[in-house]
């Protein structure tokens, strides 16, 4: 018994020492129930990606493996290396973008997305380690930065409603309402009901177990199909590793489609860093990250992982504040998340058996957050408000994150140029501005 207490004692010591757990005011208990906690609130990603990037052709099993693998990778890296309680996954939205905009719209293959994920990570490596990224956050004014953050929201949630069934296509109206005695509209209708519910009650992961009692309200409903075993052999990742076709993701007219990609993840990044760390103490007198750069490279290096094992980006989950608010100080927190995302893989029978249905709920659930952000945008200056609105907008309205960012940009500088407040747009967005209209004059 004495042995086995000096062990135990000898491990702690370790951790400690490594994670700096005394000076960061927190134990080894404290960061493992702060994992868990965290993996309950973000494991929906893993029923939800699978279903998302099937619709590009991609195969049902393979996403999932390297939905958990990415998930583990990425954040076992920001535990270790950026010692942060956050956790990563494929990010909401931009798996929309990936599947229904450039495979579904723009007829892109899943390979050549893929080269383009994987390049926007690049991208986002390159420009955190020149220290580009600061000039890139001061260039883009704070207005659009909540627009892009709204605009994917509503893209996801308009997504969302139509994989429900809840609004359809009309040639008369171009939408409708849509019809709710079909099966499975009415069982996302009642998923949608349930999980509203739970995040009102402020439920710890009551997204995951929404979708779990809407899954298994589906089976009499013949919706959900159960699986033959519960536990099983974890699918093959093969049909989606390393399968990134690069050479049709260098083609010039991707730039758009690459940008979106990059800034998207880069403003949704820095917007869950800083309202994440701003409870952690991690925040110094200046108002800057304390290892800051490091947790962007882990970031950045998630979405090249991801790209690598075949899924879309990988980013950093606004869920790592349910791990932090019950303590997670450090990067044990995500240590923890990332084996049990590992520990997940046996359970694929559960999360390819979830129905369509089932995961429709989770993207408006999620849009209305992302929505949010709309209460940060200025209204009251025309000037910040109209450029906002037209990003946020013009996403769902023209089924894509890139036309929203573009149109919004344009409008930006247009706008203030043409009201004798040029000087209040940073150089950077006029040559982004430029590059814009040459793609829609040209390239379009």
């Amino acid at each position: 018994m004495k042995e086995e207490s000096a062990i135990s004692n000898a491990s702690g010591n370790g951790l400690d020492r490594f994670f700096a757990l005394t000076e960061n005011g927190t134990d080894v208990k404290t960061e493992v129930l702060a994992g868990l906690t965290t993996f309950v609130t973000m494991a929906y990603i893993l029923f939800v990606n699978p279903n998302i990037l099937e619709a590009a052709g991609m195969d049902k099993g393979a996403v999932f493996m390297a939905t958990a693998l990415a998930s583990a990778a990425a954040t076992l890296f920001m535990g270790v290396f950026a010692n942060y309680p956050f956790a990563l996954a494929p990010g909401m939205g931009l798996n929309a973008f990936f599947a229904y905009v450039m495979v579904g719209k723009m007829g892109l293959s899943w390979q050549t997305a893929l080269g383009a994920v994987f390049l926007s990570g690049i991208i986002a490596v390159i420009v955190t380690l020149t220290g580009l990224r600061e000039l890139l956050i001061k260039a883009i004014p704070v207005s659009l930065k909540h627009a892009v953050g709204a605009g994917i929201g509503l893209f996801i949630a308009f997504i969302g409603l139509v994989n429900s069934g809840m609004v359809v296509a009309s040639e008369a109206t171009l939408v409708d309402l849509g019809d709710f005695t079909q099966p499975s509209t009415l069982l996302a209708t009642i998923g949608l009901i349930i999980m509203a519910v739970f995040v009102a009650k402020g439920v710890k992961g009551g997204i995951l177990i929404s979708i779990l009692i809407t899954s298994i309200i589906g089976i009499p409903m013949e919706v959900t199909q159960l699986p033959a075993n519960i536990i099983s052999t974890p699918p093959s990742i093969a049909p989606g590793f390393l399968k990134l076709d690069l050479a049709g993701a260098l083609k010039f007219s991707m730039f758009p489609v690459i940008f979106s990609l990059f800034f998207a993840d880069l403003f949704d990044t820095i917007g869950t860093f800083v309202g994440v760390a701003s409870r952690t103490g991690m925040i110094d007198e200046q108002g800057n990250l304390k290892r800051g750069n490091k947790a962007l490279f882990a970031d950045s290096l998630g979405t090249v992982i991801g790209s690598l094992l075949g899924t879309s980006n990988t980013t950093t989950y606004v869920e790592s504040a349910a791990g932090v608010s019950v303590g997670g100080r450090t990067g044990l927190t995500s240590v923890v998340v990332a084996l049990m995302f590992v520990a997940s893989v046996i359970l694929s029978p559960i999360a390819l058996a979830v129905p369509g249905a089932a995961v429709a709920p989770a993207l408006i659930m999620v849009g209305v957050f992302m929505a949010s952000s709309l209460n940060e945008i200025n209204f009251s200056d025309f000037s910040e408000a109209f450029p906002a609105f037209i990003t946020a907008v013009a996403m769902p309205l023209t089924y894509s994150i890139s036309y929203g960012l573009a149109l919004g940009f344009i409008a930006y500088s247009v706008l203030k140029l043409l009201t004798g407040k040029g000087k209040e747009v940073h150089w950077v967005m006029y040559i982004l501005t430029i590059l814009f209209i040459l793609y829609f004059a040209f390239i379009r």
